[in-house]
């Protein structure tokens, strides 16, 4: 995000570029709340520990699916690629083509 107040989401770059942030900050909760799992571990609080489970488990859950919508971006990324790419020889054909009609 610029100063020109671009949002996360005007490219398929920008909203990749996002997702990674979240990824690293789903993965630096995770590693968070596996530590204090290990530390609820030693002290008996087995409430507490189930609690931090599920919110390990809804991490990961959430982490899949940030790395689901990753590759769906770097997909849309190649696929666009492509079509530009197409449309580009598409346009340089029908070029050629017209320049050598008027030339013969």
């Amino acid at each position: 995000m610029d100063e020109h107040g671009q949002t996360p989401f005007e490219s398929i770059e920008s909203a990749q570029e996002y997702i990674g942030l979240l990824c690293e900050a789903i993965q630096e909760a995770r590693q968070e709340i596996e530590a204090e799992i290990a530390a609820t571990e030693q002290g008996g609080n087995e409430r507490r520990k189930q609690a931090l489970q599920l919110a390990a488990y809804n991490l990961g859950k959430l982490s899949a699916h940030m790395m689901t919508s990753h590759r769906i971006l770097n997909d849309l990324r190649t696929l666009r690629r492509l079509l530009f790419s197409e449309q580009g020889e598409q346009r340089m054909g029908a070029a050629a083509e017209a320049g050598a009609s008027e030339a013969a």
